[in-house]
């Protein structure tokens, strides 16, 4: 097995709690699925908000999920001016045996827009 990074982001509509809890939620469970990851192969998620998020700690959101035993951060994302708003996002560590090649990054709702190059 080989440790490889994922990466995914959500844009999510407000700042708002059950927003941020809802969005994270959604962006883990689609990350897990697209890679065929299961929970006991996670080493660890970073996850970043932009600075315009602060309703909650999307961790919280993993942590409801079960993800309980897994090491969490969360941070907030560099204020680029003009850069989007209302940004979670994810990098997670795995143990998997796909290549780097074959990870599937994800990018949900707004925040597709960020990496037109890959397949939604």
């Amino acid at each position: 097995m080989a440790v490889r990074a994922v990466r995914g982001a959500i844009q999510v509509d407000a700042d708002d709690r059950d927003e941020i809890l809802e969005g994270t939620a959604e962006l883990v469970t689609e990350v897990l699925k697209r890679n065929g990851i299961d929970p006991d192969d996670l080493i660890s998620i970073v996850f970043t908000a932009t600075p315009d998020l602060t309703a909650e700690f999307p961790a919280y959101a993993a942590r409801q999920m079960g993800l309980t035993d897994v090491p969490l951060l969360c941070t907030t994302e560099i204020a680029v001016p003009g850069s989007m708003p209302r940004v979670l996002r994810l990098m997670a560590h795995v143990e998997t045996s796909l290549t780097r090649a074959e990870m599937r990054h994800v990018y949900l709702r707004g925040a597709s827009a960020l990496r037109t190059d890959l397949p939604q």
